[in-house]
C-alpha cells in the first residue's frame, strides 16, 4: 500500500457552499484515515479563463483556512500548468490518437459526439478544438463506496474533447493530466462525476497511466429532489453563513447532518470528523 495522495480541486467561478465543505470533510478525512503519511494537494481549476475570477479564489482559501482544512503544500492553478498540458496532447498527437474538431456544441446537441470530424483532416487553428480518439471499451472499476461499475466512454460522449473551440483545456482533459503528474492515487468527489470517471481512466490509460487511482464519489447535498447545491446560484454559500455569525462548528456540523453523516444537527469541530471516516481507514491505495 502506498500514502494516499488526494486533492481538493474547486473551481473559482463561484463562492464556497455547503456541498464544496461536504465534499472537504470526504476528502481530508479519508486521506487522514487511510494513513498518517497521506497528503491532500489543493488544485485550483480554473481551466476556465472565461469564468474563473481572482476574488473567488482569494475567498476560497480563505473559507478553507477559516473552516480548518490545511492542505500539503502551496495551490497550484490548471493555468499555471499550460506545458504539462501541451506535453500530454503533443504524446497523444504523435500516436495519432487526436484529431482537429470544428463542430459547435449546437451542431453536436445532447448526445454523445458522433465522429463528425474524426475522417476530415483539418489542421489546427483559431476556432477549433482538439478531440481524443476513444476505443470502444468497456471501463470497469471499484468505487470505494458504490462498488463495481462499467462503463463504455465511446458510447457516453464519444471522442473526448481535450481542448475547445476558445483554445481552453478541457476539465475531461486537464485533471487527467494533474493527477497523473501529480502522482494522486485517490480521487474522492460527488456522484455527478461519477460517469466522467471511465472517460478519465481511459485517457490516462492513453497518456501512460496503467494503474488508474482508486475513485470514491459521495452522496451530493440537493436542494430539491432533482437539484444538487451550486456555485453558480449562490446556494448557501459559506461567506454568507459567517457574516451570520455561523462558527466553523457549526458549517461543519451542518453538511454532516444534511448528508446523513450524523443523526442531529449539532457542532462539529475539524478534529471530531476522522471517526466518520473510520470505515475507510484500510483504503487499499
Amino acid at each position: 500500500m502506498s500514502p494516499a495522495v488526494t486533492r481538493f480541486a474547486p473551481a473559482p467561478t463561484g463562492y464556497l457552499h455547503l456541498g464544496h465543505v461536504l465534499n472537504a470533510i470526504y476528502v481530508w478525512d479519508i486521506a487522514r484515515a487511510s494513513g498518517p503519511d497521506a497528503r491532500v494537494l489543493l488544485r485550483i481549476e480554473d481551466h476556465d479563463r472565461s469564468r474563473s475570477r481572482q476574488e473567488y479564489e482569494a475567498a476560497i482559501l480563505e473559507d478553507l483556512q477559516w473552516l480548518g482544512f490545511e492542505p500539503h503544500g502551496e495551490p497550484t492553478r490548471q493555468s499555471d500548468r499550460a506545458a504539462v498540458y501541451e506535453d500530454a496532447l503533443a504524446s497523444l498527437r504523435a500516436r495519432g490518437l487526436t484529431y482537429v474538431c470544428e463542430c459547435s456544441r449546437t451542431e453536436i446537441g445532447g448526445g454523445p459526439y458522433p465522429g463528425t470530424c474524426r475522417d476530415k483532416d483539418l489542421s489546427e487553428s483559431s476556432g477549433r478544438g482538439v478531440r481524443v480518439r476513444m476505443g470502444a471499451t468497456t471501463e470497469v472499476f471499484d468505487d470505494l463506496r458504490l462498488g463495481r461499475q462499467e462503463q463504455r466512454p465511446s458510447e457516453q460522449c464519444g471522442d473526448v474533447l481535450v481542448r475547445d473551440r476558445q483554445g481552453n483545456w478541457t476539465y475531461q482533459f486537464a485533471v487527467v493530466a494533474d493527477d497523473l503528474s501529480q502522482r494522486v492515487n485517490l480521487v474522492v468527489r460527488g456522484e455527478d462525476l461519477l460517469d466522467s470517471t471511465g472517460r478519465q481512466i481511459q485517457l490516462g490509460r492513453l497518456l501512460g497511466r496503467e494503474v488508474p487511482p482508486s475513485f470514491l464519489h459521495h452522496e451530493l447535498l440537493m436542494k430539491t429532489p432533482a437539484q444538487k447545491l451550486s456555485k453558480s446560484d449562490g446556494d448557501t454559500g459559506v461567506r454568507v453563513l459567517r457574516a451570520n455569525g455561523w462558527r466553523p462548528s457549526r458549517v461543519l456540523g451542518e453538511a454532516a447532518f444534511l448528508a446523513g453523516l450524523t443523526a442531529e444537527r449539532r457542532d462539529i469541530r475539524i478534529e471530531e470528523l476522522s471517526s466518520m471516516m473510520s470505515s475507510f481507514s484500510e483504503v487499499d491505495i
